[in-house]
């Protein structure tokens, strides 16, 4: 039965994982759409107004994937900082959640010519897509390299603590052997006294 359960075990780490990433994926898929709407529905008066319409279209395609250019980077680079992850398998796989998840409401929505609509605007999303897992990935290894710090932080108080305390002790046993010395010091002075007197009495019996 332990054999079985220690075959199954990378198993169940790797389900755990890839449920992990997607789960990054939801998360950014959320959150940043809910901003990037929020910022597309302020900024569509200023988007219409601008001279060039190819310009128009390339910042309101990069606010519409707010998600994968900056709120998936962000969710990675926190969760690097935690957990072990690998960089790009975790971008690649959360990415891909959010990007199968909207593909998935286009085509309900649209049909199979929601996937691919023409113009400029998937074209754009792709380059979106490829930019944000490059980014995320990026942040996942920053998040890792400062996680890494922290624990060589966390190494170097934990040893700076450790010689306070050898500081500490040895200087504690000094006190303790300096403390014996003094008593032993003390000791001898007191028996001097009492032997001295002997050496009169063995005189005047020689003499005597």
């Amino acid at each position: 039965m332990s054999s079985k359960t220690s075959a199954l075990e990378p198993l169940r780490v790797r389900i755990r994982r890839f449920q992990f990433v997607m789960g990054l994926g939801f998360v950014a898929l959320i959150g940043g759409s809910f901003i990037g709407g929020s910022l597309r529905m302020r900024l569509s008066v200023r988007l219409s107004a601008l001279p060039f319409e190819v310009l128009a279209v390339v910042l309101d395609s990069a606010i519409v994937n707010f998600w994968l250019l900056a709120a998936l980077p962000l969710i990675c680079h926190g969760a690097a900082r935690v957990v072990e992850l690998r960089p790009w398998s975790t971008a690649l796989g959360a990415a891909m959640t959010g990007s199968a998840f909207l593909l998935a409401i286009s085509t309900v929505q649209s049909g199979l010519a929601g996937l691919w609509p023409g113009g400029l605007r998937p074209v754009l999303n792709v380059v979106a897509f490829v930019v944000g897992v490059v980014l995320s990935a990026r942040a996942v290894t920053l998040g890792r390299a400062a996680a890494a710090r922290q624990v060589d932080k966390a190494r170097e108080k934990a040893q700076d603590r450790k010689s306070e305390y050898d500081e500490f002790l040895r200087a504690a046993e000094a006190g303790g052997a300096r403390l014996e010395q003094r008593e032993a010091a003390a000791q001898s002075q007191a028996s001097g006294p009492e032997s001295s007197p002997s050496a009169p009495d063995t005189g005047k019996n020689t003499a005597a």
